[in-house]
């Protein structure tokens, strides 16, 4: 066999990547790219509940849309929403990360537990705070009223917020973990013991040199926080408030669902989905352009 002949591939059959690429490509195409299509093109119309008439309306649903407080109220919501379940996770995470990769003794133990609650899906992470916390039947919610505390996120949207905030921070801890321990386990050890002995005490070594040799990795966790604040957190709110009291919980992605399908607004809940997928388009581009070309793994 010449070199030449050698270096060609195995097989010489042209067919059989497209038909192992198939599944994928129908997975793909079926669930994201014609819904997305339908979408857009919903949004363009006006359609009675049972979608069986509708008119064509351009524009009108986009800009009836910041027209309206609540949407407006909602959008603002979920901005501080995201703002608050990235930081309280990446804090918690990173706080974790740095007391595990000290641990000698019983290291895996303390780093399996931590992960466990990323196995967990979001409405059941909800509901398990929910127990919690509940003013009735939850150990710390019976807990807090017994002390005093007017304790009842049910009726108090402020007690609400902050329940989903943390429920949902709670969830996503372990994978900001994974990531922030992988990040500490790769900087040398050599680079920690040289400050150490120019008398960097350990708040200055991890100022000056764990945290900047962790930037990259933070700021790609940021931005999978930020998705997953937005976007996959309708598990958390719809298992503990459903929106409210009083819709002080109804962030983006849970209004298009109270729109859409409580509220069979179909041309209004298409709309806000068209405008949630823009937002990750762009923060999907902000990733790749920013973020990859830096992080190393």
């Amino acid at each position: 066999m010449t070199p030449a002949s050698s270096a060609q591939a195995p097989f010489q059959n042209k067919l059989l990547p497209l038909l192992l690429l198939l599944p994928q490509l129908l997975i793909t195409v079926v669930f994201f790219y014609w819904p997305s299509v339908q979408a857009v093109q919903q949004s363009l119309y006006i359609e009675d509940p049972f979608g069986l008439n509708s008119e064509f309306a351009g524009l009108a649903n986009f800009t009836e849309l910041f027209r309206n407080s609540s949407y407006v109220d909602a959008f603002l919501r979920s901005l501080f929403f995201s703002a608050a379940v990235s930081g309280l996770s990446l804090g918690l995470s990173l706080l974790f990360a740095v007391c595990a990769d000290r641990v000698v003794r019983g290291a895996t133990g303390y780093k399996t537990l931590l992960l466990l609650p990323y196995a967990i899906a979001p409405a059941l992470a909800g509901v398990t705070w929910m127990f919690v916390v509940h003013p009735s039947i939850g150990i710390l919610g019976r807990a807090l009223v017994a002390m005093g505390v007017e304790w009842n996120y049910l009726l108090n949207g402020n007690q609400a917020m902050a329940l989903v905030i943390f429920a949902a921070a709670w969830k996503q801890i372990s994978y900001n973990f994974i990531f922030f321990l992988a990040g500490l386990q790769s900087i040398p050890h050599s680079l920690m013991e040289a400050a150490a002995i120019d008398g960097a005490g350990p708040g200055k070594r991890f100022r000056d040199i764990v945290f900047p040799l962790l930037s990259p990795t933070a700021f790609f966790l940021l931005v999978v926080n930020i998705v997953y604040a937005f976007f996959e957190t309708f598990g958390v709110i719809h298992a503990v408030t459903s929106g409210g009291p009083a819709k002080a919980t109804e962030i983006l992605v849970y209004k298009v669902y109270s729109d859409g399908v409580v509220g069979l607004d179909i041309g209004g809940s298409a709309a806000q989905s068209v405008i949630l997928m823009l937002i990750v388009i762009v923060l999907t581009v902000v990733q790749f352009r920013f973020v990859e070309r830096k992080v190393h793994y």
